[in-house]
């Protein structure tokens, strides 16, 4: 693996970079949008799967878009918008033995797994649920929407992302 190349922080894209969108599933019950709102800003942590750790590591940066979704919810919903604030960084959980996303095999010198720090922008007036967007033919090809997509971080177009925020009346805020 690559070494972890210094981060900057902010909240514009980087100079040269268009802004880039994600979304970023999390169980309402283990981290919801409500808390989100509460905490105002967090940092994106327990992701175990290396192509997700990739984007968090490689891709994603200060100044892009997130739509954040409730998986393993009734209904499953796009609710709100964040905002990445600060790009990727060692997963500090990771080190952590009392976490429950501890991993012994991940060595601080060389870690295995990354988070970016995202803040809250703005919750949806109501949820825009996968059933919905299901319906929208500019949706079609959104990777939250493709069988077997199970990705806890995955891009979104800047076609997709219009599309979402004009589905959930939603201007965007920054």
């Amino acid at each position: 693996m690559a070494t972890a190349k210094p981060r900057t922080e902010g909240k514009a894209a980087a100079p040269g970079r268009a802004r880039r969108y994600w979304l970023f599933k999390s169980e309402p019950d283990s981290y919801s949008f409500a808390q989100l709102q509460s905490d105002r800003r967090t940092f994106w942590s327990g992701v175990r799967n290396y192509q997700a750790r990739n984007l968090l590591r490689d891709e994603i940066r200060t100044g892009d878009g997130v739509l954040f979704y409730h998986s393993n919810a009734e209904p499953m919903a796009i609710v709100g918008i964040a905002r990445v604030v600060k790009d990727g960084y060692p997963d500090p959980t990771a080190f952590e033995p009392k976490s429950d996303y501890h991993d012994p095999d991940s060595d601080p010198s060389d870690p295995t797994w990354f988070v970016v720090d995202i803040e809250c922008v703005a919750p949806f007036r109501e949820p825009l649920t996968r059933e919905r967007c299901k319906t929208e033919p500019a949706l079609a090809d959104m990777m939250l929407l493709q069988r077997g997509s199970r990705l806890s971080v995955q891009p979104v177009t800047a076609a997709e992302w219009d599309t979402i925020l004009r589905l959930a009346g939603q201007k965007e805020t920054w």
